[in-house]
């Protein structure tokens, strides 16, 4: 494990809430919700999640939107490495100084890249873990991202609006059940880790937050491919009141050729999307393109 100072993880130093406003004041930085900024200013919360992730010390964990590096520094302590992705230009210049300065020594440990992490398809070092305090609007689609771009991602744990993280959790035959929890099905097993309370950010949220956990697993086999499964997911809930004959004529192109291949994937014609695990999208998408078309 990384032990900057020799001091054990456990009585590190954490920043409180004076530290970040400090040191957003020193940058001259405000949160702003264009970015979705909330900041960490919780010692315990920090330690929370960090046990939650339930990092390896020979793990590199990815860190999305590391901010003014308050959860950061509590990954340093249990993890080999990390990569931070920033995509604010003034957060990420002065996180390697307050990594140095809160973290002596582990100065190596710690990788920066200034980017948004829609985009980011190459990172310095292959990280195994994914550990965020992701902005609520972009939340399901940056967990999306990243689980397709980085397959040495094994697991992880993200802080979204309590909201997302239901979503991205639920399960088959639930009102909650969407497009977020069927296309993370594909990547692996999310399960909600617990909730995080409004007054542990700076600025405190509206809402609450949600912990997500999740344990990859390999995708269904299938020789159709990700994007055509994931077609049929977004055209069964774009009107998911409508039967999934109804509901998928566009798709197929008729309400009649849609009714054969869910008879074909062997899933009644009138049920509606929401009671369909990954598998039955999966049976779905491979009617409509067989593997000797």
């Amino acid at each position: 494990m990384t032990e900057p100072n020799s001091e054990p993880a456990a009585v590190a130093p954490l920043m409180g809430a004076t530290d970040i406003r400090r040191l957003a004041e020193e940058i001259g930085v405000r949160p702003t919700k264009t970015l979705g900024q909330n900041f960490v200013i919780d010692g315990n919360t920090i330690r929370r999640i960090v046990a939650a992730a339930n990092i390896g010390d020979d793990e590199t964990v990815l860190e999305v939107g590391p901010g003014l590096g308050s959860l950061t520094l509590g990954l340093l302590d249990a993890a080999k490495a990390v990569v931070a992705v920033e995509i604010d230009p003034v957060l990420a210049e002065k996180l390697p100084a307050t990594v140095r300065a809160w973290r002596p020594g582990a100065e190596d440990n710690f990788h920066l890249v200034l980017s948004d992490a829609m985009k980011v398809t190459e990172l310095p070092v292959p990280p195994t873990a994914l550990v965020a305090n992701l902005p609520y609007n972009v939340a399901v689609p940056v967990v999306l991202h990243l689980l397709q771009h980085f397959p040495s991602l094994q697991h992880g744990l993200v802080m979204v609006q309590d909201e997302v993280a239901d979503r991205l959790a639920a399960r088959p035959g639930s009102k909650i059940y969407g497009v977020p929890s069927v296309k993370a099905a594909w990547y692996g097993n999310m399960r909600k880790a617990g909730v995080i309370g409004m007054n542990v950010f700076w600025p405190a949220p509206k809402i609450h937050s949600g912990l997500v956990a999740f344990t990859r697993h390999n995708p269904p086999e299938t020789h159709a491919t990700r994007e055509q499964v994931f077609a049929v997911i977004d055209a069964a809930f774009a009107q998911r009141r409508k039967t999934l004959r109804a509901a998928l004529a566009g798709w197929a192109g008729s309400a009649s050729e849609a009714e054969r291949c869910l008879v074909a994937a062997g899933v009644d014609p009138t049920a509606r999307g929401e009671v369909l695990d990954i598998h039955a999208y999966v049976k779905i998408a491979e009617a409509r393109h067989p593997a000797d078309a």
